[in-house]
């Protein structure tokens, strides 16, 4: 009796693109059947882009996973100590001017805006753009669609991003209405006026997800 032999694994791994993209049916620009289908599928990562596709990033790997936690840890300390707006992670969903559904890896919005909207609102993706949002590259990102959702952001009403690259440790900084800044290994980021007193230690993002008995 013929068995079929056992399929083994490339030898080397093929890189696949992210994200990925799906020509989505015009059902999905209706933003009720798109929160609903991103509620049975949370395990992904899902967003609309402004030409109503939808795009799927898988979950992270620890270390970008352990990255967000400092980030978006710090940015919700921050958000308590004050009353000026609420913080928010990569799992929100953002109904940006355009028609397009964000998810930045980490967001706030002022409580000015926030008490603008009804409840019902506050409970599905939120209709408006972050004032401030941050987008973290992971080693599967593509930098050129990170850069062109950081613009996607500023044109549709973001006061202040940051586009953070731990490969290159390098941050590009997005304000309105000014040329983008590229700061090389700084050592800290201001929230500006934007989130005033807010300061972040950046190279925190650099160090590695496991720590040597010498570093602990």
């Amino acid at each position: 009796m013929s068995t079929t032999p056992a399929l083994e694994p490339p030898e080397t791994a093929v890189a696949i693109p992210l994200p990925i993209v799906l020509h989505s049916p015009e059902s999905f620009k209706n933003n009720d059947y798109l929160f609903q289908f991103c509620q049975l599928n949370a395990e992904w990562r899902i967003e609309r882009n402004l030409q109503g596709d939808i795009e799927i990033m898988p979950p992270t790997g620890g270390v970008t996973g352990n990255r967000n936690a400092k980030l978006t840890g710090l940015l919700a300390i921050w958000a308590f100590g004050n009353n000026l707006g609420q913080a928010f992670d990569s799992s929100a969903g953002f109904l940006l001017p355009n028609g397009a559904m964000r998810s930045p890896d980490a967001s706030w919005v002022s409580q000015e805006r926030l008490s603008a909207l009804t409840d019902e609102e506050c409970e599905k993706f939120l209709p408006l753009c972050p004032d401030f949002v941050v987008e973290l590259r992971s080693s599967t990102d593509s930098l050129k669609s990170l850069k062109n959702k950081m613009v996607e952001y500023i044109e549709n009403g973001a006061q202040l991003g940051w586009l953070i690259d731990p490969q290159e440790q390098r941050v590009i900084v997005y304000r309105p209405n000014a040329e983008i800044e590229i700061l090389d290994d700084p050592e800290t980021l201001s929230g500006e006026s934007v989130l005033p007193g807010l300061v972040f230690e950046v190279r925190r993002l650099w160090e590695p997800l496991k720590q040597s008995e010498s570093e602990k």
